[in-house]
């Protein structure tokens, strides 16, 4: 009897759980409230094609026009010219950059000439008893000669035989020899080609130098060349003669340039072209980097957009009836942050700016200054 009633108590426990529980859960029920449709805010404009110049924008190290590099072509112990041989010395067109101790070679120089004199000297009397034309005609030339300057030109002989005999004393080649030591002289000193600052040295006045040694660099500083790297596409747009506007990094100063070469092989390496810009302005320096922006002409029918607003490359959003669509468009040109673009209709209201989660199909407002202070948000 006592199982029975246990039982009972148990079964009527359970019940009322779970009759309570359903109660609860029943008192907990909330009506859901209507789902919000939220319609972004959007900025765009209509579109009108038209002409849209092309800047290009790109910067480059700056180098002298005119440089050439020092070599030594013979030997010595090197000597200062008209300066010292030192980086920022100036040098005037004509000035000795270098002077390479020439004492023993032009000693025997002078010795070969000497011997040289004594050969037409020794023929003398043969020409004058065989060829007395030619006599005169030599005799002249002894007595122009210098041992301490360079020879002067050959006498012109219309003798043939005369010709055979002087050749046959070795005296042509004899001439051409030294005409040689002289040329070879003239490698002792460098002149400077233009004026111009010496830009490196590397070596000092005491040096010995040797043929084929690096002895420094030089370089004008009237003209000076700007080498930028540019897509291969733009420089389509590019001609001889285009204005650039140059400025430094920091901004604070600005020169103008013309494009004077464009070369019209594709670096393997970095896939540019290579364009040349010629500025003379007195406060340039060679190395200085500068940033160039280059008006290139200008495309037909085309709009000017923002390439964050560039969908998978091919299209950009409009707004049709509220809702966002795709537009297929052409891009032309892109530039650092901005792209030129065709095919997008006239009329189109283009976004302006991009939309993050945007969608085609996606409900939108434009944005005007009427509406600005309203919400955007609506309910259905």
């Amino acid at each position: 009897m006592r199982k029975i009633i246990n039982t009972v108590i148990a079964i009527v426990i359970i019940l009322g759980a779970v009759l309570y529980a359903n109660y609860l859960v029943d008192s907990n029920s909330r009506i859901k409230p209507p789902a919000k449709k939220v319609v972004k805010t959007v900025f765009a404009e209509s579109a009108q094609n038209g002409k849209v110049p092309i800047s290009i924008t790109t910067s480059g190290q700056l180098l002298a026009k005119n440089r050439f590099e020092l070599f030594a072509e013979v030997q010595g112990v090197l000597k200062n010219g008209s300066g010292v041989f030192k980086p920022g010395q100036m040098f005037k067109k004509g000035a000795v950059l270098i002077n390479i101790d020439a004492q023993e070679f032009k000693a025997s120089l002078v010795s070969s000439r000497s011997n040289f004199q004594n050969t037409i000297a020794g023929m003398m009397a043969d020409l004058k008893l065989d060829y007395p034309m030619a006599y005169e005609q030599w005799n002249n030339f002894l007595q122009r000669f210098d041992l301490d300057t360079p020879l002067p030109d050959l006498p012109e002989i219309n003798d043939e035989k005369a010709e055979f005999f002087i050749a046959g004393r070795g005296v042509i080649s004899a001439y051409y020899a030294i005409k040689n030591l002289e040329e070879r002289l003239g490698k002792y000193s460098i002149r400077a080609p233009y004026d111009g600052v010496l830009a490196s040295a590397s070596v000092t006045e005491g040096t010995l130098v040797r043929p084929g040694q690096n002895l420094g660099e030089f370089i004008a500083t009237e003209a000076y060349e700007l080498a930028l790297s540019i897509a291969p596409d733009a420089s389509d747009y590019l001609k001889l003669g285009d204005e650039v506007v140059m400025a430094t990094r920091s901004g604070t100063k600005t020169f103008s340039g013309k494009i004077t070469r464009i070369n019209k092989r594709v670096d393997p390496t970095t896939q540019l072209v290579q364009v040349f810009v010629e500025t003379n302005d007195p406060t340039l320096k060679e190395g200085m980097y500068l940033e160039a922006e280059i008006s290139a002409g200008s495309v037909d029918n085309a709009l000017l957009m923002s390439r964050k607003l560039l969908v998978d490359e091919t299209s950009v959003y409009a707004v049709q009836d509220g809702v966002l669509v795709l537009v297929p468009v052409e891009p032309v040109y892109f530039m650092p942050n901005k792209m030129v673009v065709r095919g997008v209709p006239d009329g189109s209201m283009i976004l302006t700016q991009p939309v993050a989660g945007a969608h085609s199909g996606m409900m939108v407002n434009i944005y005007s200054t009427q509406e600005s202070g309203q919400d955007t948000t609506t309910q259905n």
